[in-house]
């Protein structure tokens, strides 16, 4: 089965509304994936404005899925344009990711294996951002432990959101920031030690950071320019329930 570039194992459930020309334009492409097997590859990229790749809250059309299940995953998504969506359900060992996203007021949100199935162990997550006012939300290994995560982030633009969740066991996380007025939620857990290095430039900046490793060492760094904004700060080894 093929689908241009996209080179998949066992079976794939692919289904493209690309809209239709007639008495009436549909502008919105959506693509719904049910994805079961091991060793996959898919490549995957909309341009303009309004498109869905969805899995969990996307509405447009009643599509769903959005469901990628297997060991050995790698993933290129590419969302150029503004107001388009990227959610989803990702159930992975070994995966790497590189999404690529272009424009303005875009959301992403993406589950990792939040019920234990494989262990999200040994990933490796590239996100680059390039634009404003989008909000992204990442949670990785909600009820198990991500061994070897090596998640990256660069972001260059103002007003974003990014929120992410990590159990970690020995992972790390890098998020260079370039941009005014964003905002960067972490909180980490788990059983083993993680390190979060966050490089920032730009004014009104929001930091919320949160690692709270039971009986482990977390390891945080900070290099931050700009004017104004709120840093929280909040490490705990005991593994209790923290907030700022």
């Amino acid at each position: 089965m093929d689908f241009g570039n996209m080179k998949l194992k066992k079976y794939i459930l692919l289904f493209f509304a690309l809209g239709y020309c007639g008495n009436y334009l549909l502008s919105d492409n959506e693509i719904y994936i049910n994805q079961v097997g091991a060793t996959l590859n898919l490549d995957a990229e909309q341009l303009g404005s309004s498109n869905i790749i969805g899995g969990l809250d996307a509405v447009s059309g009643t599509m769903t899925a959005f469901d990628l299940s297997g060991s050995t995953q790698t993933i290129d998504i590419n969302q150029i344009g503004s107001s388009n969506q990227f959610l989803g359900d990702i159930v992975s060992d070994t995966f790497t990711g590189f999404f690529e996203f272009t424009g303005d007021s875009n959301i992403f949100k993406i589950e990792v294996d939040p019920t234990n199935t494989y262990g999200a162990d040994n990933s490796d997550y590239n996100i680059q951002v390039t634009g404003s006012s989008n909000e992204f939300d990442l949670d990785v290994a909600k009820n198990d432990l991500a061994s070897g995560l090596d998640l990256d982030w660069i972001i260059q633009g103002s007003n974003n959101e990014f929120d992410f969740e990590i159990d970690y066991d020995l992972g790390t996380n890098f998020v260079d920031v370039d941009g005014s007025d964003n905002t960067v939620n972490f909180n980490a857990d788990g059983y083993a030690e993680g390190f979060f290095y966050l490089d920032q430039t730009g004014n009104g900046r929001t930091f919320n950071i949160t690692q709270s490793s039971t009986l482990a060492s977390d390891w945080l760094k900070i290099i931050s320019s700009g004017n104004s904004g709120t840093v929280c700060v909040i490490q705990n080894d005991g593994g209790t329930s923290t907030s700022c």
